[in-house]
């Protein structure tokens, strides 16, 4: 065997080692872990075996926008669709990271303090379960008095949570309603 007969095996043998480390790691982690870079998709799974079919199309979409896009730091983005009693609701966005990384976070602070309640949190699930009025929402066990429901009934409109359909009538924004649901899925307990 040659020296270079040598080194082009031992360099085979270093990329397979590499690759079998990525997939046992992917394997540790779970199928619905992290996926990291080391971890390309996987072109040959079939649409419905592909666990990161919407992962790998905003990768797909970065490649394409390339570095001008202001995307080099990578994307986040929500994504669903839900069926409520008002009707379905369907939403995606996305942004680059590099400048959500960057901006200002403070004015983002009411948004979330409106969901640091659990009488909050619980107006909200009613609303979207169709309780949509302040006579029915006052009826409900453990929401408080009169008073402090209009609290945070005020407290849910102020942060973008809830929105006025009339006098007495609330409803979450469509807008609204797949982010909401994204950030309790972010802090359900594991």
């Amino acid at each position: 065997m040659t020296d270079e007969d040598a080194t082009r095996l031992a360099e085979e043998l270093e990329g397979l080692r590499a690759r079998v480390e990525a997939l046992e790691a992917r394997a540790a982690r779970g199928v619905a872990g992290a996926i990291g870079p080391e971890q390309p998709a996987d072109e040959d799974a079939a649409p419905e075996d592909d666990v990161f079919w919407a992962l790998n199309g905003l990768r797909a979409r970065l490649d394409e926008a390339g570095p001008e896009a202001g995307a080099e730091a990578g994307a986040v983005m929500l994504l669903g669709s839900v069926t409520l009693p008002a009707g379905p609701v369907e939403w995606q966005y996305g942004t680059p990271a590099g400048p959500l990384l960057q901006e200002d976070w403070s004015d983002r602070v009411t948004a979330l303090a409106a969901l640091s309640h659990p009488v909050r949190l619980e107006l909200l699930r009613q609303v979207l379960h169709g309780v949509e009025t302040t006579a029915a929402l006052t009826e409900l066990e453990g929401l408080g008095t009169t008073g402090q429901l209009h609290h945070h009934l005020r407290q849910l409109i102020a942060g973008g949570w809830l929105r006025q359909r009339g006098r007495g009538r609330y409803e979450v924004p469509p807008e609204r309603v797949v982010p909401l649901l994204v950030c309790l899925m972010g802090v359900r307990p594991a």
